[in-house]
């Protein structure tokens, strides 16, 4: 018999997996009171604005993978574009080199509200009003906020209390940051939404209130004080105070829309992802990337091999992904490409970014993208190894985002996955817009989003700045199917670590004998973990450390000594440190569901029956 810190949850009726308990709960009651997938999504992912508001928000993104009950999955992408006036060569008339990790200057168009309400209007059947009680409920009220909130708010505390200080009104009632045993309220979030809803009571039927709030965002008091914010001098990494790009007609233009997926066949599942605008092709790279016989699992050369293919995936990404050019995707998925590429693995690990040439085509990095990965920086600083949640703003780790100023923390994301009776699925990465990203928006009780920051201030490149063109996102929800019929919903925060993390999670998954008849989901997350930081991050300031890999304490010692001796500058974290995995899944045979949720971090959980 196997132990886990968890069960792997099994039931008919619903399941759902989330980074916070009190979102997982929220969207359960909802599956409970006869709701659909969708419809507990959206109320789950409208609680994590609230519950994790240092590490999502209602003006940030939520890239959202759905597979209806016998339909197509689909991609619902809630990654807004570049303002009109965001270009190059504003940027550079700035003096900056790179976009700014916070303040306004790094605000996209807001993409998750317009996302959560369209899938509700599309796919749900519930009410708005029924969805968001459960968020304006933990806004009005308070919750008992999780440890993580009040570390962040203690990291910038003097950055709101002398600059942001609307932010400071709400994390810093009374000067105290939140903490146990005190509850957390933002009246004024709960406000904004029960405005909204006010505003929207008269319209005809479900669907016309829907899209009367989504007009509300985009036109109406929301947008106002959006763009009011945008245009007030706020001060970001760049150690000045700037002025945004967000105007009125950015938000009246952009709505979230529908799209393909892309996907890759590997064993007998088809993996399934949103476009190479994020990194989620990243994933089914290193699937391509694989050699027929796979190592020993967990074995030096099993890490070596996943390590040094992640490499080679992530330098794609790098040369080829983004929003701003064609990718050539179907030339990066061949079979001719990558056994190509997989010949570049050898015995030792690289050092240095190794982006291929599909089809012939020369690779375009960035002058930046070349220094970094021409200067990194040896890993020995402090913050490498430890949790996502828990890196201290001194860290060098490129892979997911700093935000500084008078202070510094890391910003990071939520994940959120349910299935329901009738076979609904859904997975959804939301991030952006955190506490520490802006300052708190004080008609609205939220900030603006700084996603703008992963996008180069540099002209021809794939993922150039450009208007109306979405940044290229980390953010990577992944639904895999099992011939042809849709099976598995999963994903991670993580930043750059995401599909990493998702690559050894799947791999763990497919390779585990089953439990109690079904997948060994809690198995697969529980698994020892690891993450490389040789490649080109995606945050400010965008660094490398060439070489560096991460794996937790809990990996054989006799495999950390074996890639030490294969040139890999491995850091040894905590035991429990990779990895903040959620997942749920349906037999399509027998109809049973399943969830297991992260046990790292002490806060996500899965429910169902």
């Amino acid at each position: 018999m196997r132990f886990t810190t968890r069960p792997t949850l099994q039931g008919t009726f619903g399941m759902v997996s989330s980074t916070h308990w009190l979102a997982s709960q929220s969207a359960m009651a909802v599956l409970e009171s006869g709701g659909n997938a969708y419809d507990a999504a959206v109320a789950g992912a409208f609680v994590l604005h609230v519950v994790e508001p240092h590490l999502n928000g209602p003006a940030g993104e939520a890239p959202i993978l759905l597979a209806p009950a016998g339909g197509e999955v689909r991609v619902l992408c809630g990654q807004g574009v570049a303002p009109a006036g965001a270009s190059v060569a504003h940027y550079r008339g700035l003096g900056l080199d790179l976009v700014p990790g916070t303040g306004p200057l790094a605000a996209a168009v807001p993409g998750a509200f317009d996302a959560w309400l369209l899938l509700l209007r599309d796919h749900g059947t519930r009410a708005l009003d029924e969805v968001l009680a459960y968020a304006i409920g933990y806004a009005e009220h308070g919750h008992a906020p999780v440890e993580g909130v009040g570390a962040t708010v203690e990291t910038v505390r003097d950055l709101f209390t002398t600059e942001w200080t609307s932010s400071a009104e709400v994390y810093l009632p009374g000067g105290r940051a939140p903490g146990p045993g005190r509850l957390l309220r933002n009246p004024a979030l709960a406000a904004t939404w029960k405005r909204l809803l006010a505003e929207t009571a008269g319209a005809a039927g479900r669907e016309a209130r829907i899209d009367a709030a989504r007009e509300v965002w985009r036109t109406g008091f929301i947008a106002e004080a959006l763009v009011r914010q945008a245009g007030r001098p706020t001060l970001d990494t760049s150690g000045e105070r700037h002025t945004g790009t967000l105007t009125a007609a950015d938000l009246a233009a952009w709505s979230a829309s529908y799209e393909t997926p892309a996907t890759y066949d590997w064993n007998g599942w088809t993996v399934c992802k949103a476009g190479p605008w994020s990194q989620g092709p990243v994933l089914l790279q290193q699937l391509a990337l694989l050699p027929e016989e796979l190592p020993a699992h967990d074995s030096a050369d099993y890490l070596h091999l996943l390590i040094e293919g992640c490499k080679l995936a992530m330098a794609d990404r790098e040369a080829w992904y983004g929003d701003a050019a064609e990718v050539p995707l179907a030339d990066l998925l061949s079979a001719e490409y990558n056994a190509e590429r997989r010949r570049l693995i050898g015995e030792r690990a690289a050092l240095e970014l190794r982006p291929g040439s599909p089809g012939g085509r020369t690779p375009r990095l960035g002058a930046h993208a070349r220094r970094a990965a021409a200067h990194g920086a040896e890993p020995t600083g402090p913050g490498v190894g430890e949790p996502t949640v828990a890196k201290p703003p001194t860290s060098p780790v490129p892979g997911e985002p700093v935000v500084a100023g008078d202070g510094g923390t890391r910003g990071d994301t939520c994940h959120l996955d349910v299935v329901d009776r009738w076979g609904n699925m859904v997975a959804a990465t939301p991030s952006g817009g955190w506490l520490q990203s802006n300052p708190v928006v004080p008609e609205l009780g939220f900030p603006l989003g700084t996603r703008l920051q992963m996008a180069w201030p540099a002209e021809g490149l794939p993922n150039s700045l450009t208007p109306g063109r979405r940044p290229r996102t980390t953010l990577s929800p992944s639904i895999a199917l099992r011939d042809g019929v849709p099976v598995l919903a999963f994903g991670t925060p993580g930043g750059d670590q995401q599909d990493q993390w998702q690559l050894h999670f799947l791999l763990a998954l497919a390779r585990r004998p089953a439990v109690r008849g079904g997948l060994d989901l809690q198995g697969a997350v529980d698994a020892p973990n690891w993450h490389t930081d040789g490649i080109v991050g995606s945050f400010y300031p965008r660094g490398m450390l060439p070489g560096s890999v991460t794996v937790e304490s809990r990996t054989d010692p006799a495999t950390v000594a074996e890639l030490r001796r294969r040139g890999h500058r491995v850091t040894v974290g905590g035991p429990w440190s990779e990895g903040r995995l959620c997942a749920v899944a349906r037999d399509p045979l027998t109809g049973i569901l399943s969830a297991a949720a992260n046990p790292r971090g002490m806060q996500g959980y899965a429910v169902g029956r």
